[in-house]
């Protein structure tokens, strides 16, 4: 049996370079849906963990305060967009002093710039840095972990102190192999000394957000003077049971504070973090529906062409199959050299196929700054669906060379 599978091997790996051209352009095809297939699905894969970094610093139980509520609505050519105002300082300063919900607290923030150049003693940084300005509650409430060092303190809101805490990335930039707590920053000329170091979070979308210093909110204003600033207020619930009662302070409490009248709708959204993790959810499967989609018809189209190839073959070689079959050669024999070759073809396009499928996906991670995953399950569905398409190709042309008649098949010219 194993002779007679090594025999059929051989015949089919003669078979496929005496029709090389034609084989080639076989499994080409047959690679680009299985490129299709890997490299779409190796992408998402890239994006879910570029998506899932974006909003793993949404803290739990919290909900944020901002200029425009969460929904994605189709706006008709002459339909009029609604602008709400910006969140203003003084609106979420008189948010932060009027808050009194229990087991609650507020986080204030504003991104100074996301082009900023920080010095140290002897180096500096490229002109990427985000400096954010924020309050005491802020690293906890976007749920950011302190590495090394400490946060905030009210001490150093209240007092404006010169303090900053650093992202991971930062200690690389600046104090490579040196302890950056206690190190002193400078950004426009403000010095800052370094009280917290960032847990790493990665990248988004090509933003480095460990590229990044949090400085005292007023001190943060006083640096950088932008008119019509926007700031982010978030509200962080320590006990899932008292969110919606916090929900529903919190609206009521900025539509005080906006002046807004009973009948009047709000200018300001109320979003929760699992609301964005679900559209994040929501965005993954879209995206993984969508590349099976496009693969499946890629495949489909190869596995049609591979068929044909493979009834061309038969046809071709009507005469072999007829003196193989005078010399004794059973229709099974005939039919698995068949598929055999069927098979072979099959697995060059799909490895062929893998290996640039892998290449995109590298090349999707390596832009978006992510750690590159090797896809297994991506391979796995890759080599499970080949094996289908030689499967659903091979037959028919199995089945029709084993059926020749023998005499007609030696006439064939």
């Amino acid at each position: 049996m194993a002779g007679l599978l090594r025999q059929n091997i051989n015949i089919a790996q003669q078979s496929i370079k005496g029709q090389f051209l034609r084989t080639a352009l076989t499994v080409i095809i047959i690679a680009i849906g299985i490129t299709a297939l890997v490299g779409i699905l190796s992408s998402v894969r890239a994006l879910e963990s570029t998506i899932g970094g974006g909003f793993s610093g949404i803290g739990a139980n919290t909900f944020s305060m901002q200029r425009y509520p969460f929904t994605m609505q189709r706006r008709g050519g002459g339909e009029r967009v609604k602008v709400n105002p910006i969140i203003s300082y003084r609106e979420v300063k008189d948010f932060e002093n009027q808050w009194d919900y229990p087991f609650s607290q507020v986080g204030v923030s504003f991104q100074a710039t996301s082009q900023a150049e920080v010095k140290s003693e002897d180096r500096k940084t490229k002109p990427k840095v985000i400096i954010s300005g924020v309050n005491a509650n802020y690293v906890e409430n976007a749920g950011l972990t302190i590495n090394e060092g400490r946060g905030f303190s009210s001490f150093d809101i209240k007092n404006n102190a010169r303090v900053c805490i650093i992202g991971s990335d930062m200690e690389d930039e600046l104090f490579q192999g040196l302890n950056p707590i206690g190190q002193v920053l400078s950004i426009r000329g403000n010095k800052f000394t370094v009280v917290g170091l960032l847990e790493e979070k990665g990248s988004t979308f090509g933003n480095n957000i460990d590229l990044r210093v949090l400085i005292p909110i007023d001190v943060a204003r006083s640096i950088y003077t932008s008119p019509n600033i926007n700031y982010d207020l978030s509200v962080k619930v320590k006990d899932d049971q008292f969110m919606e009662g916090a929900k529903d302070r919190a609206v009521v409490l900025f539509r005080n504070i906006r002046g807004l009248a009973p009948v009047e709708e709000n200018n300001f959204g109320v979003i929760q973090s699992d609301q964005l993790l679900g559209a994040a959810n929501e965005i993954k499967v879209a995206l993984y529906a969508a590349g099976f989609i496009i693969s499946i018809i890629t495949i489909f189209g190869s596995s049609i062409a591979l068929m044909n190839i493979m009834l061309v073959s038969v046809t071709e070689r009507t005469r072999e199959i007829g003196v193989r079959k005078a010399l004794g050669a059973k229709r099974s024999t005939i039919s698995w050299q068949f598929f055999i070759e069927t098979m072979l073809i099959s697995q060059y396009g799909s490895i062929l196929g893998i290996l640039f499928g892998i290449l995109i996906g590298y090349a999707v991670s390596n832009y978006l700054e992510v750690e590159f995953l090797m896809p297994w399950t991506p391979v796995i569905w890759a080599t499970i669906i080949s094996i289908i398409i030689a499967i659903f190709s091979g037959v028919i042309p199995a089945i029709k060379a084993a059926r020749l008649d023998p005499i007609e098949a030696l006439r064939h010219e």
